[in-house]
């Protein structure tokens, strides 16, 4: 999710450019090509399914699930009733993990049912969940934001086994978790700050946060956030153009700029799991200026990523 309002000005390859110098990191070698032109309200959350070759992402406001079959390049939707932040990949592949405006719930794509499992902080009205993970200790790790943008209502969250743990709050606008690829430590995006903060984890436990990036003016906001199989922390920006990878210190090591404004997610995909994948939001934004506002992007990354963890309930729809 993102940061409102934005300025609807035109994508500018030239001022990237000229930005990266001026920072001295390395600027992806490849442009992203348009893999789907969707056109979402507001893509987010890209998930890519291993077992069949297939990327799940949502569009938030205009309430859908959609599905890319690789191979054949064919697509999937599954329109929903209310907002939608993600859907996560279950051992059923009929079945995800929709984070709804409502709470989380497993949800059968192919009957619409809906298995309720955890619900969103119920003590802040009008707030929803946004972005979330499995992680590869099986919990469920995800993000809640005031839906207005506000107020710091939002949190983060770890629900296993019945049990909800909240830590790295509050804020306004939350993006992530996003796990390192041990598993020893996550990230999580204060949006409206501009501040990328990291947590040690260990035995389900989540320590307290420390800063590890901040974003200057004129970068936009932090969107949302993955890992490769390097540890490094690739970070959508939102109103920028451009996705930053940041080594596991939090330097820069490259910036992919992106021919649209609205950056607001990146997962990892294809065979060997190098190609990345990003959706982007169409939100506000002038066609005229910004004509591939809201499709779903994919590039050659050069490194691979961390293939996605399946949630294993006791029981599928």
């Amino acid at each position: 999710m993102t940061h409102r309002p934005h300025p609807n000005v035109p994508f500018n390859a030239a001022l990237l450019d000229r930005e990266s110098d001026a920072m001295s990191v390395t600027v992806h070698p490849h442009t992203p090509r348009v893999a789907v032109a969707c056109g979402c309200t507001l893509g987010e959350e890209a998930t890519w399914d291993a077992r069949f070759g297939t990327l799940t992402w949502v569009d938030v406001e205009a309430p859908t699930i959609w599905r890319l079959h690789a191979a054949s390049g064919t697509t999937e939707t599954f329109p929903q009733a209310e907002k939608i932040g993600f859907a996560l990949l279950t051992d059923d592949p009929d079945t995800v993990v929709a984070g709804f405006q409502s709470g989380a719930a497993l949800l059968n794509l192919n009957t619409g049912r809906r298995e309720a499992l955890v619900g969103a902080d119920a003590d802040a009205p009008g707030v929803r969940l946004n972005s979330g993970q499995i992680g590869p200790d099986g919990a469920l790790y995800f993000s809640t934001m005031e839906d207005a943008e506000s107020a710091p209502k939002g949190n983060f969250h770890r629900w296993h086994a019945g049990r909800l743990q909240s830590f790295g709050g509050p804020v306004t606008v939350s993006n992530g978790p996003e796990m390192a690829p041990d598993g020893t430590r996550i990230f999580t995006a204060d949006t409206t700050e501009g501040l990328i903060r990291v947590h040690n984890l260990r035995a389900g436990s989540v320590g307290l946060a420390c800063p590890f990036a901040q974003f200057e003016p004129g970068w936009g906001k932090p969107d949302g956030l993955t890992v490769d199989a390097e540890g490094c922390l690739w970070v959508c920006h939102y109103g920028g153009s451009r996705i930053t990878r940041f080594d596991p210190q939090g330097r820069i090591e490259r910036v992919l700029p992106v021919p649209t404004a609205l950056v607001t997610k990146c997962a990892f995909g294809g065979a060997d799991m190098t190609t990345l994948f990003i959706t982007t939001g169409a939100r506000d934004r002038d066609p005229s200026l910004d004509p591939m506002a809201g499709h779903l992007f994919a590039v050659e990354a050069g490194v691979p990523g961390v293939p996605a963890n399946l949630y294993r309930p006791p029981r599928t729809l």
